[in-house]
């Protein structure tokens, strides 16, 4: 999720090999909610969803919340949760303007407190400014309680995108193997029944549709107060441009204010709409997804198997460190042994049963290893020629 133009479905193709569509200038691409082509990712089957902002330039806000609550509340009564969210910021951005704010306060509604630990707010476009301002601007974001502080106290984490595939990748990592949570908007959809209006993302972009339809009729009233004026200038061009303008503001208002009132309304329509939609892109890619599960799987294997080998290598530098540690402690203790007391004494050691055993298995000459040493250089041969043959049977050289 996030602002128009903040990369999501770059993202999404980066990370899918996806060829979702992609906007190149002001104009939105992503209208409509969209799935990307599932992919594999550390042995998990991955589906990312791409979203339209709340600042489309050819859907309103209220018809964006639609389709994506339609989109949730479908995929759950289907029994679909969500591995995560990432919410799409542009670090090139000079300051977090009332597009960005608007997104952000939508999505914290929708997801709500208790998925926040779920949530990346993935910062995008380093590659537009130099790193110390990134660097900056990022802390401020991190910081400030206006803007991402809030919900990174409560266990979001913010990551950065390097505009490629091993960065997408590396940051969908801390997400695939997230237990899955529902969604604020699916709660109070599915499991409460509220119509949209009264879901919490619903009333506040209620508020948020009143608060700029104020704002457009105190735009209107000065409007009106400048077409006064011109009238009793006699200035008949200026008036007919305001009142243009008037015009204009009186059709935002009315757009607003209809589009608030049709919110609950129209949304069984979009999810029936919507529930279409999501049937053909699971028959499209299902021939798709049985290939992948095969291909999960075993890279699943693969996995474990690597694990086991690395645990079994560890364990391995553990025993040798410890059989090292104590051959140094034995060999000082016996130069300690040999350098102290009478000469005839030393040999009378020899003479114990114990003494015999240990002197037993020392060889003959110097320069030659005792038994024992050979045995414990024997068994981590056989060892390491183990692992390497597991390795060879996994990677398959």
């Amino acid at each position: 999720m996030g602002a128009t133009g903040t990369g999501k479905s770059t993202f999404a193709n980066l990370s899918s090999g996806s060829k979702l569509p992609v906007g190149r200038g002001l104009q939105s691409c992503t209208s409509d909610v969209m799935t990307s082509k599932p992919f594999i990712l550390n042995g998990n089957i991955v589906t990312l969803i791409d979203t339209p902002g709340f600042d489309d330039t050819n859907r309103s806000d209220t018809e964006i919340l639609k389709s994506i609550a339609a989109y949730l509340s479908n995929t759950y009564e289907h029994g679909a949760k969500l591995a995560g969210i990432i919410y799409m910021h542009r670090i090139s951005d000079t300051r977090v303007g009332g597009t960005s704010s608007r997104n952000f306060r939508i999505f914290r509604e929708l997801c709500g407190e208790s998925t926040l630990r779920n949530v990346l707010i993935v910062t995008t476009m380093w590659s537009e400014v130099s790193p110390e301002l990134g660097e900056e601007r990022e802390r401020e974001l991190a910081s400030n309680p206006k803007f991402f502080k809030p919900i990174l106290d409560k266990g979001a984490r913010m990551l950065r995108h390097t505009n490629t595939r091993e960065s997408a990748h590396a940051i969908l990592r801390h997400l695939v193997n997230a237990q899955a949570h529902t969604l604020q908007i699916q709660h109070e959809l599915v499991n409460e029944q509220r119509d949209l209006a009264h879901t919490s993302a619903g009333v506040e972009l209620g508020r948020l549709l009143k608060d700029q339809a104020d704002r457009h009729e105190e735009q209107l009233k000065e409007v009106r107060r400048e077409m006064e004026e011109a009238m009793r200038a006699k200035d008949e061009e200026s008036r007919k441009e305001l009142q243009q303008v008037v015009n204009e503001k009186l059709s935002e208002i009315e757009s607003i204010r209809r589009s608030a009132e049709r919110m609950a309304a129209d949304f069984t329509a979009e999810k029936a709409r919507l529930e279409a939609r999501i049937a053909d892109m699971e028959e499209a890619n299902r021939e798709h997804l049985r290939n992948l599960e095969e291909h999960a799987r075993r890279e699943r294997e693969l996995i474990a198997a690597r694990d086991e080998a690395e645990k079994k290598a560890s364990d391995l530098e553990r025993k040798l460190e410890h059989a090292s540690s104590e051959r140094s402690s034995k060999t000082e203790a016996q130069a300690q042994e040999q350098s102290s007391g009478p000469k005839e004494k030393r040999s009378n050691h020899r003479s114990t049963p114990e003494a015999k055993e240990r002197y037993a298995s020392r060889p003959a000459n110097p320069g030659e290893k005792s038994s024992n040493e050979k045995n414990q250089e024997t068994f981590v041969a056989s060892f390491f020629s183990s692992i390497a043959s597991s390795w060879k049977s996994i990677w398959g050289f």
